[in-house]
């Protein structure tokens, strides 16, 4: 007798859950903890040319010095439309230009800037936890219509307990990567 009903497909809620984890790690990555780090301009747009471009298509990202990001625009028309994103992005940073160069002094950070950064972080963290409980969802569906399609309960529970333990670990990641990204920004 052969099944007319389909296990849930654990691949792609894997997949799915581990993007989840990269996108707040990417997300974290754009956190200032004090350092310069070129990956604190990629979620920066610019109108470019017609449409929105990250910072670092329309100029290179150096970081010179551990409180210093300088951005060197490749075309001088772009300069002013860079220093307006660079001004309007949140990170608190006054950009200086200099021709096509410009300089992003990254100042110490204060204790209530440090706070409002562990805030951001932890909705950062939430957004992904939303976005990770949405996939288990996704496979609960799943579940729901295999089990209607005659899957055995013994083998629902399996699969219900096997996506709730992919759930709780990648939740855990979350947890984990939370806790250490505010520690790296609460220490001075």
């Amino acid at each position: 007798m052969s099944a007319d009903y389909e296990d849930p497909d654990m691949d792609d809620l894997k997949h799915r859950m581990d993007g989840a984890l990269r996108a707040l790690k990417n997300e974290f990555l754009s956190l200032r903890t004090g350092r310069a780090s070129a990956s604190m301009l990629d979620p920066i747009q610019v109108d470019a040319y017609g449409s929105m471009t990250p910072l670092n298509q329309i100029g290179t990202v150096n970081v010179p010095e551990p409180r210093m990001i300088t951005l060197n625009i490749w075309d001088k028309t772009m300069v002013s439309k860079a220093e307006k994103a660079l001004r309007e992005s949140g990170l608190g940073i006054n950009p200086v230009v200099d021709g096509t160069i410009i300089r992003l002094p990254i100042p110490e950070l204060n204790e209530e800037r440090r706070r409002e950064l562990t805030k951001v972080a932890a909705t950062y963290a939430e957004n992904a936890r939303i976005a990770i409980r949405n996939v288990r969802q996704d496979g609960m569906h799943q579940l729901k219509k295999a089990k209607s399609d005659g899957m055995p309960e013994d083998d629902e529970r399996i699969w219900h307990d096997e996506i709730q333990e992919l759930t709780d670990k990648h939740i855990k990641q979350v947890d984990d990567a939370l806790a250490h990204k505010q520690e790296e920004i609460m220490q001075v």
